[in-house]
């Protein structure tokens, strides 16, 4: 593993434990060239799953793209990282139990719009501004008068 500070290769594993998820370890190591400490995370390797997008193309699923896209939305309001870190797991997982080898990418979309819309109205909204593509003020005057008869 290499120290992000200064490049070595050479360092040592001072504290072990198992990751708040339960699914990884995290490892605190120690430089042995320049002595700053760092944190690692190793986490099994799960079977690949392919995101079939909108135009055709073909991509593997990425847990930091859903996170960012999620974080995105939720920025400003009182949602915690552990609450969006434990929604994106539990999606990773309902992927990776699904019998398709690709899958659509508006499935991970209407997953994640759901459980925003469950949790906080305006994280949602943002969420399906951007998903949606809403083009002007009256896509989002339709989604809320959408979210009001619900």
């Amino acid at each position: 593993m290499k120290c992000p500070f200064c490049g070595e290769i050479d360092n040592k594993v001072i504290d072990s434990r198992m990751a708040k998820d339960g699914r990884g370890i995290r490892r605190r190591r120690e430089c042995l060239c320049c002595s700053e400490r760092f944190t690692t995370y190793e986490h099994v390797e799960k079977r690949l799953v392919i995101i079939l997008k909108k135009d055709g193309r073909r991509e593997n699923f990425s847990r930091q793209k859903v996170c960012a896209g999620i974080q995105q939305a939720c920025q400003k309001r009182q949602i915690s990282m552990d609450i969006i870190e434990e929604f994106v797991n539990d999606l990773e997982r309902d992927l990776g139990e699904m019998e398709e080898k690709e899958i659509v990418s508006r499935v991970i979309g209407e997953k994640v719009m759901s459980w925003l819309q469950s949790l906080d109205d305006i994280a949602y909204v943002r969420f399906a501004s951007v998903y949606r593509e809403f083009k002007d003020v009256s896509d989002f005057v339709s989604e809320l008068k959408k979210m009001r008869l619900e």
